[in-house]
């Protein structure tokens, strides 16, 4: 038996939606801690590489504070072209991303890590791409004034209003939302990692 078996599950994510999936999926972590690390990419760096690099630091940053468990953490990111959106901050950030989404394909990428004690990380990335169809102004505006686009990857959250302005996806929805479902219990499966029986869980 998995020596991983045993050990609770920590997620390493300030994201109530990630925690939500997982719920979703008959997981609730141990426990849940906000990462602290430092998010900006480097130079010229793919959006593939800046995405399992900020996975793994989260990972290990939650690790150093939690020896004894296995740690599970994510990144996503939004990508235009060759751009990657930030996190958008305020409305006007959440204008411009949606401007540039505008009628336009992009890819949402997850880089996810999973740490235990004594073994080499597990990671994956998963890509989904999305369309959006041409927005109009006041659909732009709209959007913005619901709030929901600020603090998120690309300037949208697609499990919310702005659902309705994507014309297409091609893969995995959770992906998009902020975790692949298909793709994390694999990797918790591949660490042996046991989801909690109905009697021990709390509530």
């Amino acid at each position: 038996m998995a020596a991983t078996q045993y050990l609770p599950l920590v997620l390493a994510s300030a994201s109530p939606r990630r925690a939500a999936l997982l719920a979703q999926a008959g997981l609730v972590p141990a426990r849940i801690m906000a990462p602290d690390v430092n998010e900006t990419p480097k130079k010229q760096e793919l959006p593939r590489l800046y995405a399992l690099r900020m996975a793994l630091a989260k990972a290990e940053a939650v690790a150093a504070r939690e020896p004894a468990a296995l740690i599970l953490a994510a990144d996503t990111v939004v990508v235009c072209g060759r751009r990657i959106l930030p996190k958008a901050i305020d409305a006007a950030e959440v204008e411009r991303c949606l401007r540039l989404l505008s009628g336009r394909r992009h890819q949402v990428l997850t880089a996810l890590a999973l740490l235990a004690p004594g073994a080499k990380p597990r990671t994956r990335v998963v890509m989904t791409r999305v369309a959006f169809k041409v927005l109009t102004a006041q659909e732009i505006a709209d959007y913005i004034a619901s709030g929901e686009g600020e603090g998120k990857a690309g300037g949208y959250a697609i499990q919310g209003r702005a659902e309705a302005l994507v014309k297409s996806i091609n893969g995995s929805y959770s992906n998009v939302v902020g975790l692949p479902l298909y793709e994390t219990l694999g990797l918790l499966n591949g660490a042996g990692a046991a989801r909690p029986h109905p009697s021990t869980s709390s509530g």
